[in-house]
């Protein structure tokens, strides 16, 4: 079992700055990796960012590119994303979920535990 807690979320201004967090526990692998998701009202889950937990690359979806950047810290086991220039349609809940394996990192399937998500809501 893996076991996901996202803390960092809130409230705040168009163009402000948040750092998200993923603390894992239980087993997990190196040679795998961690994904951010989010979700906003009314729409489906989308692809933020993975990080590897070997080498820390990462790779971003549309909604985290340029302004979004992830991070782990195998030490903490906690995995990180720092987003800035927040806009309103940044508002989501926001999931961190552990990689099953394989090279997937888009979709949801290729994730086999998933954190009960935070809440970003960004006012203009």
């Amino acid at each position: 079992q893996v076991q996901l807690v996202e803390s960092g979320g809130g409230s705040v201004q168009a163009g402000g700055s948040l750092r998200l967090s993923c603390t894992t526990s239980g087993r997990t692998f190196n040679n795998y990796g961690m994904g951010w998701f989010r979700q906003a009202p009314g729409k489906e889950r989308e692809f933020v960012a993975f990080v590897s937990w070997s080498d820390g690359s990462a790779y971003y979806g549309d909604a985290g590119k340029g302004r979004f950047t992830v991070g782990r810290d195998q030490a903490k086991n906690t995995v990180y994303l720092h987003m800035n220039r927040l806009k309103p349609e940044d508002t989501a809940i926001y999931f961190c979920a552990h990689q099953a394996g394989g090279s997937t990192v888009v979709g949801e399937a290729a994730y086999d535990y998933w954190g009960q998500g935070t809440q970003v809501t960004v006012s203009s």
